[in-house]
């Protein structure tokens, strides 16, 4: 593993092994190769035996793991969609109350789910990173792997049948094939590098006339395979001859436009640019907008010229931190280890979890996603060992004595910025 020197100085894996272990599954080049050649530009299908894990994906969600989600699990909207010919089934005929104790109308009812699958209908199982253990675990090592927050979705697909149309993304995807084969077709974009607020749907006639033209990529995907596509590549797939599962890994990629609404919001600190505009301005006049939009062009470009990138980073912290949350813990489990705390119990930091340690006076401030932890500076040094990796408590640097190391884990794991090791 490398090390990278995050803000405020302080060391930490970049890589970890298990998170480029979850990128090779999803990879047949080398990562730097992906990072270069791929990534946020042209396709890349991998097949399973180009791939480590010959044994395919179905240890992440397999077709009977479905049935269970389906059947036993509770499951409610919206983490079940069900589409047909192109369009989304309505949820009211496949949900409704769950029996005694559970009458809230918006639980999935297997039985109409049944009647819409066997009709030819794709399901969607929905966020699949917060619903079912392994792929919690997949996602957030893949999600460190690429420094981007996921979102895992399945797609269970009758033989012969299509979900959707052609159509984009507006976020990059893994393409992970379970069970079944599935016919894909993809085309180049019509809008490269769409945002989230730029949806196929306002270019329907550019994406249909480009969908009928000839593709960059026509392939069958058979268990094991994988796809990678930027956001933004048109394309469409229908199941063969048997029924098709394959996971969708969307990633939620930062943009330089994500920047940009970072420093126009931070702009609001310039005088100039909070000027009001002279009275009676017709601002449906070009003519008389103009001299004001030349002022306003000035005294932006002025002012980005300026733009600090420590303050643009924490706002790009705030926005991206809190979407990819750390491994889960156990309230219960974690609950008993405080109580049971002694000298020689061992910690280790949060998988997955996003900090910064940073010196504020006689404090030294813990920032976390969604909250920042201050502590003595004397703390500093014992604070770095515990999320450098498992250490014994009685083993912690910096601190005069047994008592304030054990107040300091507590405290850590009270926070669930540590668990058990």
């Amino acid at each position: 593993m490398t090390d990278i020197d995050p803000p405020g100085g302080d060391r930490r894996p970049a890589v970890p092994s298990e998170a480029a272990a979850a990128l090779a599954r999803c990879v047949s080049v080398e990562p730097a190769k992906f990072a270069a050649a791929h990534w946020g530009r042209t396709p890349l299908l991998s097949r399973a035996d180009e791939l480590p894990n010959r044994a395919g994906f179905a240890d992440l969600l397999s077709p009977a793991d479905a049935d269970e989600l389906l059947s036993r699990r509770g499951l409610r909207t919206p983490f079940l969609r069900i589409a047909k010919d192109g369009q989304l089934v309505p949820a009211a005929r496949f949900t409704g109350g769950g029996g005694a104790g559970a009458e809230i109308g918006d639980q999935v009812l297997d039985e109409r789910v049944l009647e819409l699958y066997a009709g030819g209908a794709t399901l969607v199982l929905q966020g699949l990173h917060r619903t079912w253990p392994a792929l919690v675990d997949f996602a957030r090592e893949l999600g460190t792997a690429v420094g981007q927050p996921l979102q895992v979705n399945a797609y269970l697909t009758p033989a012969g049948s299509q979900g959707f149309a052609t159509h984009y993304d507006t976020h990059d995807v893994f393409v992970l094939q379970v069970d079944g084969r599935k016919h894909w077709r993809i085309h180049p974009p019509v809008l490269p590098d769409p945002l989230e607020r730029q949806p196929w749907g306002g270019r329907a006639d550019e994406v249909a006339a480009t969908a009928d033209g000839p593709a960059a990529l026509d392939v069958v995907l058979a268990p094991g395979d994988a796809l990678y596509l930027p956001r933004g590549w048109l394309h469409s797939a229908q199941a063969q001859e048997s029924s098709s599962l394959h996971l969708t890994v969307g990633v939620r990629a930062l943009t330089r436009y994500a920047m940009v609404e970072e420093l126009l919001a931070l702009a609001a600190e310039d005088q100039r640019l909070r000027a009001t505009l002279p009275f009676g301005t017709d601002v449906a006049d070009p003519d008389a907008i103009e001299p004001e939009l030349t002022e306003t062009v000035e005294a932006l470009r002025d002012w980005l010229l300026r733009a600090d990138p420590a303050a643009v980073a924490a706002r790009l912290r705030q926005r991206a931190w809190p979407a990819a949350r750390p491994a889960p813990i156990r309230p219960l489990a974690q609950a008993a280890a405080l109580a049971a705390l002694d000298v020689d119990a061992r910690l280790a930091p949060r998988p997955g979890l996003r900090w910064q340690v940073t010196p504020r006076g006689d404090r030294v401030a813990l920032v976390l996603s969604d909250r920042t932890i201050t502590l003595p500076a004397s703390c500093a040094p014992a604070v770095r060992a515990l999320l450098g990796g498992t250490v014994r408590v009685g083993d912690l640097p910096g601190l005069d004595d047994d008592a304030d190391r054990l107040t300091l884990a507590r405290r850590l794991l009270r926070e669930a910025v540590l668990v058990p090791a």
